[in-house]
């Protein structure tokens, strides 16, 4: 199945599917509730996940460097831990993509399981991070 090597047994799989037989590099999601919404580039093993609505503290502490939002965005890449970086106010994606609970993908070296309690992420080598509005947590 190309280059995306897609696990989603979905109508999300068709689509990347789809995409990448088109020579689609990039690709985005959202979970069923609409409040995690991630996208990524497959060829450089990344993937970029924000959260709207989070309660507690963010996963990592805020540097005190970032002009806008911080603790919505969770990057990951193919190696490496996961990182949360400054970003924009978080608000509602517009994807129609998207990942039911209990599915899993595989977009490159980077796998993700949504389930009804939040979206994990992980790479090639164990680092990952978790997601959901009670908690975010990043290895």
């Amino acid at each position: 199945m190309s280059a995306l090597r897609v696990a989603f047994l979905t109508p999300l799989a068709l689509l990347l599917a789809c995409a990448t037989a088109a020579k689609a590099e990039g690709y985005g999601f959202r979970t069923p509730s609409g409040n995690i919404y991630c996208n990524g580039l497959t060829e450089a093993g990344e993937i970029t996940c924000t959260i709207v609505e989070r309660s507690g503290p963010p996963a990592a502490p805020d540097t005190g460097e970032c002009p806008a939002v911080w603790g919505h965005r969770i990057t990951l890449n193919r190696t490496g831990p996961a990182r949360s970086i400054c970003g924009p106010a978080p608000r509602k994606s517009s994807y129609t993509d998207v990942a039911p609970y209990g599915v899993t993908g595989r977009f490159a070296d980077i796998t993700c399981l949504s389930e009804e309690t939040g979206l994990q992420c992980t790479n090639s080598t164990g680092h990952g991070f978790f997601l959901s509005r009670r908690a975010q947590q990043l290895w």
